[in-house]
């Protein structure tokens, strides 16, 4: 199937492929006639499938036609993070340049008065996180009475950080005779309760089981304790073709500490979190983008929606406390059909959150194994550590993406919310920098001397010493 099977508008037709774009993901073929019938609709699919498009596409040939008016948006698009949001306002920018639409953007971190001064005078396309457009609407600076179409994206990241409240209260507020599309990566209890009460006989999809990974992600488990991340760490970095890294940790301190541990190990590295200001995140997002750096160390504020090219690893620092966060971070690597490589870091502590993780995605990760260093070849393919004794060494295993950092909030603190506040992080006791066995290299690709890739079996080289650390 082409796009142009999908009766969009020539124009729309032009800007897709001068895109580069000629055929519509599966998510997009399935989705985009729907909204076309303006049909409300369910769309469960795994991150990474292009499902932004699969909304963003048919919206603008339905916006195509109509009137602008002044603090009364057209549609309404709620994204969970400030970066989701951004995002989705790039693909308005580009495929809807041969097209007469304004957007606005309403995010936390940044001034009011350009939000305002949008909204006064008329835009076709609200995009918002929850809690920005609601101290707007309670500040008399925007009526949603004019709303045809709403769109809720990413609702079960939504949950998790409790913007749910919000979301129910912006709903009351909206037209009952309007649009409503909901997508989700995951389908909890009360995400299908939300849609129950929202949407009028809504046409359900489904291109991937909920709370599957992508099936070109290799996923790897890695058993150490906490003493050992760190070495453990510049060790794949070093060693298994790393091009570009996002390293995601559970908390906002461990981030800071990690970055520039990283960085005075010679790395190119980076970082996102939640105590950083908007226009500083943008900034370290762009120097990723750009190649400027090729690790980029990152909150769960980044596990969700962005659309980076090539990454071609993940490493789960910190096992997730949310199962859910699994799936996200790992689907930051194999996108748009490329392989990909995901680590997470797992330590005794970690063994119910693990156990969740597999649990949920319906799937055993494997343990990293590692072979070489004479003798103890045979010893680097012994048992998991039980849950009272720490791990002396790593198999071969690939977990995923769940490093399930508190959530960060954009601008209030959630009503009824299940995610404990970001401010409330603490670094890890233990945590403290462990010696590498080899000076780190910098930039995109191992040197020509390092240790041969890895593959898929077990590792060829030598052993990494942080598999002889005695666990204290």
């Amino acid at each position: 199937m082409k796009f142009a099977d999908l009766g969009l508008s020539e124009e729309l037709l032009s800007a897709v492929h001068d895109a580069g774009y000629t055929e519509p993901t599966p998510i997009q073929a399935e989705a985009i006639p729907q909204v076309q019938m303006m049909r409300d609709l369910i769309a469960v699919a795994q991150t990474g499938t292009g499902k932004t498009a699969s909304f963003v596409l048919p919206m603008i040939d339905i916006l195509a036609e109509g009137r602008r008016r002044m603090r009364m948006p057209r549609s309404l698009i709620l994204e969970p993070t400030r970066e989701l949001a951004a995002q989705v306002a790039e693909n308005f920018e580009k495929y809807g340049k041969n097209h007469d639409l304004k957007l606005a953007l309403l995010i936390g971190g940044v001034q009011m008065g350009d939000q305002v001064k949008a909204l006064d005078e008329g835009v076709d396309v609200l995009i918002a996180t929850p809690g920005r457009l609601m101290d707007l609407f309670e500040r008399g600076k925007i009526l949603l009475t004019g709303c045809e179409l709403l769109v809720i994206d990413e609702a079960d990241r939504m949950l998790d950080m409790g913007f749910i409240p919000d979301i129910e209260e912006i709903c009351s507020k909206l037209p009952e005779q309007r649009q409503t599309l909901l997508f989700s990566a995951t389908m909890p209890p009360p995400i299908k309760k939300l849609a129950d009460k929202f949407l009028s006989n809504p046409k359900a999809i489904e291109v991937a089981r909920p709370a599957s990974t992508n099936v070109n992600i290799q996923q790897y488990k890695v058993l150490c304790t906490n003493r050992q991340k760190r070495e453990a760490l510049r060790y794949f970095l070093n060693n298994d073709d790393v091009q570009t890294a996002i390293v995601f940790a559970n908390r906002k301190t461990t981030v800071r500490d990690l970055s520039k541990d990283l960085e005075k190990a010679g790395f190119a590295a980076g970082q996102i979190q939640g105590d950083m200001d908007q226009a500083s995140r943008n900034k370290e997002l762009a120097r990723f983008k750009a190649g400027e750096i090729t690790v980029l160390v990152a909150s769960d504020v980044a596990a969700r929606g962005l659309d980076v090219k090539d990454v071609s690893h993940v490493f789960n620092y910190d096992t997730p406390w949310h199962p859910d966060d699994y799936v996200h971070r790992v689907g930051r690597t194999g996108r748009a059909g490329a392989k990909g490589r995901a680590f997470t870091f797992v330590t005794p502590e970690d063994a119910e959150a693990i156990a969740n993780v597999e649990k949920l995605t319906n799937q055993k990760i494997e343990v990293f194994k590692v072979s070489g260093g004479g003798s103890k070849q045979d010893d680097a393919r012994g048992e998991e550590p039980k849950d009272d004794k720490p791990a002396h060494k790593a198999r071969r295993g690939g977990k995923s993406r769940d490093d399930a950092a508190k959530p960060e909030r954009d601008d209030r603190s959630p009503k009824g919310g299940r995610g404990k506040p970001a401010t409330d992080e603490k670094p890890a006791a233990d945590e403290k920098p462990a010696k590498s066995h080899k000076p780190a290299s910098k930039g995109r690709k191992p040197r020509e001397d390092s240790e041969p890739k890895a593959k898929a079996g077990e590792w060829e080289g030598p052993r990494p010493s942080f598999l002889d650390h005695s666990a204290t």
